[in-house]
């Protein structure tokens, strides 16, 4: 009696991508880019998909402060340093995150404005509580997220932080389609571009694509003396500020 084999199991679902530029070249008349990333899902079973597209900039150190009125007058209070927070944020896919996947798996991939892991280090205290030691414990309590909002508003503002549920579209079967809009403010350094594909609320598949954005010419030359040799900068700067106000008083002298 022979009995049928079988079948083979089918390989897992996969997602692949390419972004159409990797260099970003940024010049003293830079307005923005727009970078499109092509995409498709490998899945023989044909299951429904979804795609998120997370683009992310350098890690940035935001230093806020909160207007208080004092006997009448306005100041600053005193500062709250977030570290952690990208200087760029981008979040597209194929419909609304919280259809796509349970707030738990967004907050583990940090998908979302509202799952960004943004931490005020200076203002976290260790405690033990519940029987549980070297719990952190941030310090700002319920103010927390208000601080922490304030900071997505003002990156949303500058367009550097935005999030869209159509940002990803499927032109076809499995291949799919996203747009990047950089804007003439997006910080300079190394940003990576990441596809995630999901089925069933579980992420099956994903792939990191890095993206660059540069300085040239002598915008570049400028940002790196100033990066690397700051001392140097500061003298050069100093020099050209001084030439310039002897120039500027023997032309007005002599007229």
């Amino acid at each position: 009696m022979l009995l049928a084999a079988a079948p083979p199991p089918q390989p897992p679902a996969a997602v692949s991508a390419t972004l159409t530029e990797t260099d970003v070249r940024v010049t003293s008349g830079f307005r923005g880019a727009r970078i499109s990333l092509y995409g498709a899902v490998f899945d023989r079973s044909g299951r429904p998909s979804d795609v998120v597209v997370v683009v992310r900039g350098p890690v940035q150190t935001v230093r806020i402060a909160r207007k208080m009125r004092v006997a009448g007058i306005w100041l600053n209070s005193r500062p709250v340093v977030f570290e952690g927070a990208p200087g760029f944020y981008r979040a597209a896919s194929t419909r609304p995150l919280q259809d796509i996947a349970r707030f738990g798996q967004l907050r583990k991939l940090g998908l979302g404005l509202d799952h960004l892991a943004i931490a005020a280090p200076a203002e976290r205290r260790v405690e033990t509580r519940y029987g549980v030691r070297d719990m952190v414990v941030s310090a700002l309590g319920e103010d927390y997220y208000a601080w922490r909002g304030a900071v997505v508003r003002l990156k949303q503002t500058a367009g550097l932080y935005s999030a869209d549920a159509d940002g990803v579209t499927f032109v076809d079967k499995g291949l799919f389609l996203a747009r990047v809009d950089l804007p003439a403010a997006a910080p300079i350094g190394q940003y990576t571009a990441r596809v995630l594909l999901f089925q069933d609320g579980r992420m099956i598949s994903d792939r990191t694509l890095p993206l660059k954005v540069e300085k040239v010419g002598l915008e570049r030359a400028v940002y790196l003396l100033a990066h690397r040799r700051p001392w140097l900068y500061g003298l050069v700067s100093a020099l050209i500020a001084l030439g310039a106000g002897w120039a500027a008083s023997r032309a007005f002298r002599r007229s």
